[in-house]
């Protein structure tokens, strides 16, 4: 404890980790590593000594009721499961490492949950995308394919982080509801090129006018295909009519 200390007086006074080794007889890992438990657990982690571990602070059915909260509560810090033990039991627990070592050993890790697909359909993905590559390898040079949809940003569920039981797997499903900005817009996939529009609604309208600006995007190109989603508003009866009476002016052309 001594020459930890010594060693933080020194370092303290602008001393190099290396100078501090030669001093102290040491090498300069052993110095930085004491630096580093000062540091992320105060004198707490100076007093600490791995070889043969130190008792824990807990009885087993103190653990066992830790084990059990963590479970259910699912608690997102190691901050706040410090706060419930000591609230709980009035263990203080100083530094994160320590309370780590704790949680590790009752079978208990820090996860952040996966988010779920919504409806996903691994063949129709299959053949969707065997029939994209086809369509690529025989596109003309008058020819892009791009992909459109809408986004709505600050819409999609966050997965956050969260202690509990090691064998758990957590996973969220996406939210489906929409709020804030709307933007509606389209991708080429091989060139990267985007064409965007924020509109007040998604609807069959926003469509044509994303078709329009795509359109204007590309004057030079023949066809243009483009892929969207089974949303409503894409197959809307106006942009069927919208997209009949293009293609009538094209070919008038």
């Amino acid at each position: 404890m001594a020459r930890r200390a010594n060693a933080l007086v020194l370092l303290d006074s602008g001393w190099s980790c290396e100078k501090v080794a030669g001093a102290l007889l040491l090498d300069d890992d052993t110095i930085r590593r004491w630096h580093g438990l000062f540091i992320e657990d105060g004198l707490e982690g100076l007093t600490r000594f791995e070889a043969g571990g130190s008792a824990c602070l807990m009885n087993d059915e103190q653990q066992e009721k830790l084990k059990a909260w963590v479970a259910a509560a699912l608690p997102r810090s190691t901050r706040q499961i410090g706060g419930w033990i000591e609230k709980e039991f009035g263990h203080v627990y100083a530094g994160r490492s320590g309370l780590i070592a704790l949680l590790h050993r009752l079978g208990l890790a820090y996860h952040k949950p996966k988010v779920i697909p919504r409806k996903l359909d691994e063949d129709k993905q299959k053949a969707f995308i065997a029939t994209y590559e086809k369509l690529l390898n025989s596109l003309p040079d008058d020819e892009a394919v791009l992909f459109a949809d809408a986004v709505h940003p600050t819409h999609a569920a966050r997965p956050a982080g969260c202690w509990a039981p090691s064998e758990e797997t957590l996973a969220i499903e996406q939210t489906s509801g929409r709020q804030r900005i709307n933007i509606h817009g389209a991708v080429d996939l091989e060139t990267g090129q985007t064409r965007m529009i924020e509109v007040e609604t998604v609807d069959a309208a926003s469509t044509i006018r994303l078709l329009e600006s795509i359109e204007a995007f590309y004057p030079m190109l023949v066809l243009i295909h483009v892929f969207l989603d089974n949303a409503r508003y894409h197959h809307a009866r106006i942009v069927q009519q919208w997209l009949a009476q293009r293609l009538t002016e094209k070919e008038a052309e």
